[in-house]
């Protein structure tokens, strides 16, 4: 399964590894990483439908959530029919 927020949309991203000898010398370059989301597997309550919900959400979509209300960020991401 892919580490994608079920709100954002987002996903894991592909950076440069860079060391602060890299910043100095403008020399040995250290790659590239992997830089993942912080992904929460939540289980989350529906008033307006009675019932429980799990969603993988980042933390920036648990703010989305708490800002706009559960059943309508749900509702608008497409998790809710």
């Amino acid at each position: 399964m892919a580490r994608v927020c079920d709100i954002t949309g987002k996903r894991s991203r592909v950076g440069g590894g860079y060391s602060n000898r890299t910043r100095a010398t403008k020399f040995n370059p250290t790659g590239k990483r992997r830089r993942q989301i912080n992904l929460q597997k939540k289980t989350v309550f529906i008033p307006e439908l009675g019932k429980k919900v799990t969603v993988n959400v980042s933390t920036k979509g648990l703010k989305t959530m708490k800002k706009r209300g559960a059943y309508r960020t749900l509702k608008a991401a497409g998790i809710l029919a």
